[in-house]
């Protein structure tokens, strides 16, 4: 079974610049060892994403970082609010 090649990002970008600078894919792919689609995949993420499309593995992009963030402090205050609701109940018991 062979390894499956990584790239980091500068290696990609330079990859999706030389394309954006008039070269073909299929001629860029040969130059640099790559596979046509694979090239095809980057170029076309880089343009829906731009300078944030390769964030590398286990890294989130910005707004998905943002989004993680507020839907856990969601949750941290719905917990809150259940506890605080707890906490009213057995209080207003011993207030009878």
């Amino acid at each position: 079974m062979t390894k499956r090649k990584s790239y980091d990002k500068e290696f990609k970008l330079e990859a999706v610049q030389l394309v954006e600078s008039g070269k073909r894919v299929a001629e860029v792919a040969r130059e640099l060892d790559l596979a046509e689609q694979t090239l095809h995949n980057w170029v076309k993420k880089f343009s829906k994403d731009g300078e944030a499309a390769f964030v590398g593995s286990g890294n989130l992009k910005p707004e998905d970082k943002e989004n993680k963030d507020l839907q856990k402090r969601i949750r941290d205050l719905e917990e809150e609010n259940a506890i605080l609701k707890k906490a009213m109940s057995i209080f207003a018991k011993d207030q009878k």
